[in-house]
């Protein structure tokens, strides 16, 4: 992980083999990575950094905690912050009628990791 890098993403995923292959493709393009498998070890991070620019939220979390569950009080602590959602259902954030849900980028799992940097660049630009 660069410590030097501009942007700061957090990624929210409890799927080891997942959250290492993203950890380690957004830190190959420079970006530093904050990693937490649960709800808790989410709120920890934001909780204690204060520089985060963008959270990628996997839907559906241990503890019946939900990536939406994580972002809506994330995004009220942090007004300039960007969420992106993946998930295996992403017809389940849809229809949760959440206001962040709703303006958020969902990507469907799997999917492509060149479509999610694009998303991310979009995104912090």
């Amino acid at each position: 992980m660069s410590e030097d890098a501009e942007d700061v993403v957090l990624i929210v995923e409890d799927d080891a083999v997942i959250l290492r292959v993203l950890s380690d493709y957004l830190s190959s393009l420079g970006y530093r990575v904050l990693q937490a498998e649960d709800g808790e070890q989410a709120f920890e991070i934001l909780a204690s950094k204060p520089n985060l620019d963008l959270m990628v939220t996997d839907y559906r979390l241990p503890g019946g905690v939900s990536g939406v569950m994580i972002a809506e009080p994330a995004v009220k602590m942090r007004p300039d912050l960007k969420v992106i959602f993946i998930s295996g259902y992403p017809q389940e954030i849809r229809e949760c009628n959440s206001p962040i849900a709703k303006k958020a980028p969902i990507l469907a799992k799997p999917f492509d990791l060149d479509e999610l940097q694009e998303k991310i660049q979009e995104m912090l630009a």
